[in-house]
């Protein structure tokens, strides 16, 4: 999707003013609950007082002194947030006001933003059937700038997807354990092994992309469609019933056989769609993470 460079830097503006006002309205103090750091660390030494844990007593201190006291931990808060955002040929595609890439550059912002909130540190790598370009975690705003930069100025227009190459080289890159944002269509195949090991290393969640019109085809008549990966042309016939059941069946097929990757491989996943806004989406998303480590 390829912009010049003012309408793009207008763009990038634009969905950094929406996205940011979710994240304070309604997002606030969510991301924190639901992403744990990478383990704890030592804060201090206190007294003991009634109600303690009496397993947390640090009895050298306590000799010393000659009354008791204990150990306080904190959380280690710093994560490293990557974001994995497909930008091949299909997800230029858009049957509503949006297309699939915008959608992907929006929910990017949304989750980059609410990480430095946090302190955290944000990466990028952007794939198609290639690595495109790979960002190291950053801390700050440019790095969220840039981040929604790259998603919207990607012009991967003839490109097939490769999520199990993305996966490798993200496994090969990033060796401490990140939260992994997976964004794309899943219009794929041959990925499960790469998403079995990536779960394992990665606490990764997939954000599966859509249009309506890929879920559902209606009756349009005699239309010429064209693969956006690869340019091949094609005449289908909408008014058929059998071609459109035919069609649907394929795509709740493809769906049913994507869920139970996510449920074999316990990765957490959140749909998303181009005629619907998506915070509401993110916030079940956040609901269940949070209900299943409290």
């Amino acid at each position: 999707m390829s912009i010049d460079t003012e309408e793009l830097m207008k763009q990038v503006g634009m969905i950094r003013v929406i996205t940011n006002r979710m994240v304070d309205e309604q997002l606030s103090g969510e991301y924190h609950s639901v992403f744990k750091g990478q383990g704890i660390e030592f804060d201090e030494v206190r007294e003991y007082v009634a109600g303690d844990d009496f397993r947390a007593i640090d009895w050298n201190v306590t000799a010393r002194m000659g009354h008791p006291f204990i150990k306080r931990y904190a959380e280690e808060r710093e994560l490293t947030i990557m974001f994995l955002v497909d930008i091949s040929g299909s997800q230029s595609f858009g049957s509503t006001v949006k297309s699939k890439a915008e959608v992907a550059a929006e929910i990017s912002c949304l989750l980059a933003l609410s990480a430095i909130k946090n302190q955290d540190k944000v990466g990028l790598i952007l794939f198609s059937d290639r690595i495109v370009k790979s960002i190291p975690p950053r801390k700050g705003r440019t790095a969220v700038r840039r981040i929604v930069r790259e998603v919207l100025a990607s012009d991967e227009t003839r490109h097939k997807t490769d999520i199990a190459g993305a996966l490798r080289f993200l496994n090969n890159v990033q060796k401490r354990k990140s939260v992994v944002f997976l964004i794309s269509d899943f219009i794929d195949t041959e990925f499960e092994k790469e998403l079995r090991v990536t779960a394992k290393r990665h606490d990764l969640i997939c954000c599966v992309v859509s249009d309506p019109r890929e879920r559902s085809l209606i009756n349009a008549g005699l239309l010429e469609i064209q693969d956006p990966e690869t340019g091949e042309l094609r005449l289908i016939d909408t008014s058929s019933t059998s071609v459109r059941k035919h069609f649907n069946d394929q795509s709740d097929i493809m769906r049913e056989n994507l869920e139970k990757s996510f449920r074999r491989f316990k990765i957490d996943n959140v749909y998303l769609s181009t005629d619907r806004p998506f915070i509401g989406d993110i916030r079940q998303l956040f609901h269940r993470r949070h209900t299943r480590v409290r």
